[in-house]
């Protein structure tokens, strides 16, 4: 039992953490009238999800995101039941740290930004949000299997998905919020009861986690291994 709660837990308080620093920032933000700005946004969730990472790799695999998980069980690196689990920790972390935000940040500024929930740009449509969704998360998703998955990837922990994250909501996050990460527009949704968009932030990240963990695992680890 130990054993199967162990990585679950850690994946559970991993997206807690992601989501209650970043959407922290974003209600911050409003809450002081702009003052973090995009770059603190970004910064903030890059960070935040270099620590998640590179501090459960070694318990759960950092996934840290359903999109991963079902990109690892894609390429038979995780199996259905397991990733299943998964995903149910990681939905339950987002949801508890949304929880977490509402409770203890100033009403306010929560209401306004529906407890951190993710919204479009005004001039994005759906799909055009659901391709940079998918293609932000292919990079996040090539950074997880170069550097944590890979056995002979470069050893730096989660820190370089956290710093492509980081260059995503640069990037692109007054377009889609960037949230490369179904868990992360989940858990404040949830409890903002603020739907706008939600399945884009669940087709485009598993669409681009597949493809990029298929094409890793296809091509480059074979060459890696060659």
């Amino acid at each position: 039992m130990r054993q199967t709660l162990r990585p679950l837990a850690a994946e559970f308080i991993g997206v807690f953490m992601l989501v209650f620093i970043g959407g922290g920032a974003i209600i911050i933000n409003a809450y002081r009238d702009g003052s973090v700005g995009l770059g603190g946004i970004a910064a903030a969730y890059g960070l935040a999800l270099a620590i998640a990472v590179t501090a459960t790799m070694g318990i759960s695999g950092g996934h840290i995101n359903p999109a991963i998980t079902v990109g690892l069980w894609s390429v038979g690196r995780i199996d259905a039941r397991k990733a299943g689990l998964y995903v149910v920790a990681q939905l339950l972390g987002a949801i508890a740290a949304a929880l977490a935000l509402k409770g203890l940040f100033p009403a306010g500024a929560v209401e306004v930004r529906q407890a951190g929930a993710l919204s479009l740009g005004a001039d994005t449509s759906g799909l055009t949000a659901v391709l940079i969704e998918a293609v932000l998360t292919f990079f996040l998703a090539l950074a997880m299997m170069s550097t944590v998955v890979d056995p002979g990837g470069s050893k730096v922990g989660g820190f370089a998905v956290g710093l492509t994250q980081w260059a995503c909501v640069l990037g692109a996050g007054p377009l889609t919020g960037a949230a490369l990460n179904p868990a992360r527009a989940f858990g404040p949704a949830v409890v903002a009861n603020y739907w706008t968009a939600q399945l884009i932030y669940w087709i485009g990240p598993i669409i681009g986690a597949i493809a990029a963990m298929q094409l890793y695992e296809r091509i480059f680890l074979k060459q890696t291994g060659s």
